[in-house]
């Protein structure tokens, strides 16, 4: 149809998207034991701290997100909410499962940033490494303006995010549980 043009309404539901899918994982070389008690008893300060910066862990109710884009490090405070830590009795040929329910949205001006709605993951590869994984979707910010700059750079700037929140907590998992010693056979 040469020559008609689009209402704004159809341009809006053209570019509204959804909710964005995000999905990355990390291993620990700690065991999966160990992990899911640390994801039990406080997985609220743990997120906490592998979030939050050393300027900024006198906040004990916000954390900061973070990550670098060229020379900029790029940050919010954020508040971390958790929703349920549950384990998953896998079937003989799978591995047990514990998933922490998280959610997230910026501590100021939140209709400015992406809310998020993830899910952390521990699963054990062998007794002496775990594998974690957040699995979750974001949602972009500012309407047709927020989902246009999400389609620009944001989505790559979300997943760099929560790429650094999981090395993060990888870090801090290594500082809180002894690494195994290593026994000679």
């Amino acid at each position: 149809m040469r020559g008609r043009r689009a209402s704004a309404s159809q341009l809006q539901g053209m570019l509204i998207m959804r909710d964005r899918a995000l999905h990355c994982y990390n291993y620990v070389n700690r065991s999966y034991a160990d992990v899911r008690e640390v994801l039990h008893r406080h997985p609220l300060d743990l997120l906490h701290r592998a979030t939050t910066s050393a300027a900024t862990r006198a906040r004990p109710l916000a954390a900061t997100l973070h990550t670098t884009v060229g020379a900029i490090e790029v940050g919010v405070n954020v508040h971390v909410h958790i929703h349920g830590v549950t384990d998953e009795k896998a079937a003989p040929d799978q591995r047990d499962v514990t998933r922490v329910e998280i959610r997230w949205e910026a501590d100021r001006a939140p209709a400015l940033f992406p809310s998020m709605h993830a899910t952390l993951s521990a699963s054990r590869l062998s007794p002496t490494e775990t594998q974690l994984e957040i699995d979750g979707e974001y949602n972009p910010p500012l309407g047709l303006v927020g989902t246009a700059v999400d389609a620009w750079v944001g989505h790559r700037l979300a997943e760099a995010v929560v790429h650094q929140l999981l090395e993060d907590v990888v870090r801090e998992l290594q500082r809180e549980i002894p690494e195994a010693p290593i026994t000679e056979r």
